[in-house]
């Protein structure tokens, strides 16, 4: 896969700078070393989302943050979204499935039987258009939150895109520090025992991302797999 780093440099090289670096450092260098257009930064607005977009708004308020409107999410997170756009001026732009591909997945309930293909007709479909006139992929997925996160490295190449996780290394409790030094406004449903917040059908209250597509061998929407 050809990068656009700069200087050509390998992954091993930027994972090595980048995991001697704060997270505040990491975001800094990702535009030194990527042009900012060729950067793409998703959220979900989810249970603690205010970290990485704190630390966007801070270095760049100009970076455009795509958020995956599937239909089915929480009306509290729709609030929280409003709130943080206002909050730190984001630049938000919304991602949707075609009407028609959204209605199949709300007449056949599918998120009940076949939860993969809902999340790729929802997720995975409408941002594949989007990733492709960018280079480096930015999300604020940690180590901590599931096993598969656990495997992963600050810059990882996928497909034809390379992802960046700035947030990797911080702990639970390092974020919840994070987050009130800088009082940040936690997601509505965090008080609710929410921990991990996805849509509103296939997420219950419970610990980490446990609560995520219950009674289920799926851990994760497809997205960053």
């Amino acid at each position: 896969m050809s990068s656009n780093v700069k200087d050509e440099k390998t992954l091993d090289v930027l994972n090595e700078k980048y995991s001697k670096l704060d997270v505040y450092k990491r975001v800094e260098m990702l535009y030194e070393d990527y042009d900012e257009k060729d950067i793409m930064l998703t959220s979900s607005f989810a249970a603690t989302s205010a970290f990485l977009l704190k630390v966007f708004s801070d270095v760049n308020k100009n970076q455009v943050i795509y958020f995956i409107d599937t239909g089915y999410h929480f009306k509290e997170t729709l609030i929280y979204k409003d709130y943080l756009e206002k909050l730190y001026e984001l630049n938000i732009v919304n991602v949707k499935a075609e009407p028609s591909d959204h209605q199949l997945t709300l007449d056949t309930e599918m998120w009940n039987k076949q939860p993969n293909r809902c999340c790729h007709i929802n997720k995975v479909v409408p941002l594949s258009h989007i990733k492709k006139k960018y280079k480096v992929w930015v999300s604020g997925l940690m180590r901590w939150q599931s096993d598969y996160r656990s495997s992963l490295n600050y810059f990882e190449d996928r497909e034809t895109i390379r992802k960046f996780y700035p947030l990797l290394d911080i702990d639970f409790v390092g974020r919840d520090e994070f987050i009130k030094k800088h009082h940040l406004p936690f997601h509505p449903l965090k008080s609710k025992g929410y921990s991990s917040i996805g849509c509103q059908h296939c997420t219950i209250p419970a610990d980490d991302r446990t609560g995520r597509w219950n009674n289920s061998p799926k851990t994760e929407c497809g997205l960053h797999l």
